[in-house]
């Protein structure tokens, strides 16, 4: 059994055809307790067609998102082929959530991808040297710590600037901290495991210890932490978009069709209400799998 698997995992007895118990290795215990999760199967799917659907966007788009029309302003649903109606401009709100979902999802992977590259190899890297070097990243994370995250974003955002791009680094500034932390402590714990002063004591070194020993028990819990942050995301970069200080008119995003839309509201409330009930679905549905990928990857269970 390799380390890896000693420092993370337990096994699975499970019975095979002929009734006798087959023992399962960590992800297969996992791939076991994703299989049978038909909750989490269900929101996976459902967030699988969210993403399919803004990736296919140019070619599922029935108009124009761009082009407007007076004359059509907040029609409802049906209306002369707008199958979602029209928003405030007279363009195809249909087309506009599709597309407006591909810069909604972006805000919430990209910067979460950020985070966990810097924040998990700083966290890493503060777990294994330990002393000072541990005391001066943490102690420099916890100063983000004393703000609320879209106060910290907003701050950030506002101050270099609205703009994809800005609200992009805003986020990961904001997303690094916790991810650091989580990288922090899952090492400390594992570099105080037999099976790591085992290898440094036949003379392994540093990069060994932390590409064998290391990383394949840290990277489980911050990629756990890391897809329950991507619902964060989404939230937090659609309200940066509402505020100004995100996605800039006249692209589609569905925070900034909520902020367009919200003098609608008394008017054509269903149209409005159309990408406050996409944020939802796509938030609930990231939530879902995050906490049914925690539960298989749980060892205590």
């Amino acid at each position: 059994m390799s380390s890896t698997t000693a420092g993370r995992a337990s096994a699975a007895a499970v019975p095979d055809s002929i009734g006798l118990p087959r023992v399962r290795g960590y992800w297969g215990t996992v791939g076991y307790r994703l299989r049978y999760d038909y909750v989490t199967i269900f929101f996976g799917l459902v967030l699988l067609a969210i993403v399919l659907l803004a990736v296919a966007a140019p070619w599922l788009a029935p108009f124009d998102p761009y082009k407007e029309s007076i004359v059509r302003r907040l029609k409802p649903p049906g209306y002369m082929g707008h199958a979602l109606g029209t928003d405030e401009l007279g363009r195809d709100m249909l087309s506009r959530l599709l597309y407006g979902g591909r810069l909604t999802l972006l805000m919430g992977f990209v910067p979460v991808a950020i985070a966990t590259a810097v924040g998990g190899g700083l966290g890493v890297l503060a777990g294994l040297a330990g002393g000072r070097v541990n005391t001066l990243i943490m102690r420099v994370m916890d100063v983000f710590y004393a703000f609320p995250s879209i106060l910290l974003a907003v701050a950030i955002s506002g101050a270099m600037g609205g703009g994809i791009g800005n609200a992009f680094i805003a986020l990961s500034l904001v997303f690094i901290p916790p991810l650091c932390r989580i990288a922090e402590s899952a090492t400390t714990q594992v570099r105080s495991l037999d099976f790591v002063d085992a290898a440094r004591a036949t003379g392994a070194g540093i990069h060994l210890v932390l590409w064998h020993h290391v990383l394949g028990n840290v990277l489980g819990p911050v990629l756990v932490y890391a897809s329950g942050m991507i619902s964060v995301g989404i939230l937090l970069g659609s309200g940066l978009s509402f505020l100004g200080l995100g996605v800039k008119p006249p692209e589609p995003d569905w925070g900034l069709m909520l902020n367009t839309l919200r003098q609608s509201i008394y008017v054509n409330p269903l149209v409005a209400a159309m990408p406050g009930i996409a944020i939802f679905v796509t938030s609930v549905s990231v939530n879902m799998v995050s906490d049914g990928l925690r539960a298989a990857m749980d060892v205590r269970i």
